[in-house]
């Protein structure tokens, strides 16, 4: 127990010792200056300048008692103030001045003492006051120079300034890091008249150098198109060759091929024709000869077979022609005979016309009566219907008249078998044949059966 008592008593005790540290000690940061004042704080003279009665500490920390000592921070960073002035230049013209001012509390412990002094309570004070001082100087400084020594030399207007305003920005303990003049305006124009001759100026020599340029890039264009040209010329008249000379690689190619292939095709041709007359005009020629001998062969055996049929013929025609004399002299014989025959009958039915001319032409009659009768019923071949009146009797009468009708090619019968016997046909006592007075009666002289009656049952 009394250990750990100890150990509580010593962290308590640690505890107490930090908090008290943290208390008392004081650390000054890098963009600060702390300001002590109170029991014993007091800085040692500086420069011959006596002890200020209280204490600066800067980039370091130092002990504070509380309730005797007060510690305050006075801020070291940059600060800037706009500046707005309107003033007369010596020329009376009235311009308005806008510009900033860049400023810090100085760095030395008499700065630090001076801003210390006046603005530690009232740091915000600071740019108000700054305002107010260059506003001042500006104006005096302003209304020795004219517009132009504004405009032209601003540097000369910003180091007066800061030369003018020094002694009072070291008794306030700051500096100046910049001064700037942003902008000079004037209402009455002076400024904008003031640059216009020149504006002309520059813009009439902007002109003058802008067609300057537009001729020089005109021609340089102009020249460049050329260029351009005379390469697409060069390129194109170089394609060309190029073109030309792969055409005739390609053209001399193609005649390399060719004649390779018409070499080929020559080694192939006479490859083929001693092929062809190894394997096929020497066995052709052997075989035309072997058919040329059977062909003669074949002739020489036709040859003799024909001189052996034409030596039978010839016996076969000359047994033939004896044959035919043979048969034509029985055939003139026969018909010789015939005639004779022919004669003898004609002489005796000559003379049997002569002696009964009547008889001879009935039985001609009565032989050929089934052709008369037709050739009497051929007057009806044409006749589709027909009508018979009277019955019986009406086809009787029919009949004949139609033998009636067929009878005159009686006189001609007579004349025919006149002629074929060789005698003139008997005279009646009138002098007319008798075949011709039956014609011309329209009745047969001659007795002639009669045809038989059609059955009228």
């Amino acid at each position: 127990m009394p250990v750990v008592g100890v150990a509580i008593a010593v962290v308590v005790a640690l505890i107490v010792l930090i908090i008290l540290f943290k208390m008392v000690w004081r650390v000054a940061e890098p963009n600060e200056a702390l300001i002590i004042s109170g029991l014993g704080a007091k800085s040692k003279p500086l420069d011959g300048v006596d002890s200020l009665g209280f204490k600066i500490v800067t980039g370091k920390g130092t002990a504070v008692l509380p309730g005797f000592q007060v510690a305050r921070r006075l801020h070291l960073d940059s600060r800037s103030g706009n500046l707005e002035v309107n003033c007369v230049t010596q020329q009376g013209i009235p311009v308005k001045v806008r510009g900033v001012v860049i400023y810090k509390v100085g760095d030395d412990f008499i700065s630090i003492a001076n801003a210390a002094r006046r603005f530690l309570e009232q740091q915000s004070s600071m740019d108000g006051a700054i305002h107010e001082l260059f506003t001042g100087h500006l104006r005096s400084i302003i209304g020795n120079l004219t517009v132009e020594d504004l405009i032209l030399n601003r540097e000369r207007l910003t180091s007066e300034t800061r030369s003018s305003a020094a002694d009072e920005m070291s008794k306030l303990g700051l500096v100046v890091d910049s001064l700037q003049i942003q902008e000079i305006d004037d209402e009455t124009g002076y400024i904008v008249n003031l640059g216009r001759p020149h504006a002309a100026k520059v813009a009439a020599a902007a002109r003058i150098a802008e067609a300057e340029r537009n001729q020089e890039a005109t021609r340089r264009e102009q020249e460049t198109e050329r260029e351009n040209a005379a390469v697409i010329r060069d390129t194109e008249i170089k394609k060309a060759e190029y073109d030309g000379q792969v055409k005739q690689a390609e053209q001399q190619a193609r005649q390399e091929v060719i004649q390779r292939e018409t070499r080929n095709a020559e080694l192939e041709a006479e490859r083929t024709e001693r092929q062809l007359e190894s394997q096929v005009r020497k066995p052709a020629d052997a075989k035309a000869y072997e058919q040329v001998k059977l062909a003669e062969a074949e002739r020489e055996e036709r040859i003799a077979y024909a001189q052996a049929a034409a030596t039978e013929v010839q016996l076969k025609a000359q047994r033939e022609s004896e044959a035919i004399r043979l048969l034509g002299e029985a055939e003139a014989d026969a018909t010789k005979r015939k005639g004779l025959a022919e004669a003898e009958a004609i002489k005796a039915r000559a003379q049997a016309l002569a002696e009964n001319q009547e008889a001879v032409i009935a039985q001609q009659l009565a032989e050929n009566w089934a052709e008369i009768v037709e050739a009497g019923a051929g007057v009806f071949g044409n006749v589709d219907n027909m009508v018979v009146l009277n019955g019986a009797q009406g086809v009787e009468e029919m009949l004949a008249k139609a033998l009636t009708l067929g009878g005159t090619g009686l006189g001609l019968a007579r004349q025919l078998l006149a002629g074929q016997a060789g005698v003139q046909p008997a005279k009646p006592a009138n002098g007319k044949p008798a075949d011709a007075a039956a014609a011309a009666t329209g009745s047969v002289p001659v007795s002639a059966p009669a045809p038989p009656k059609p059955d009228t049952d």
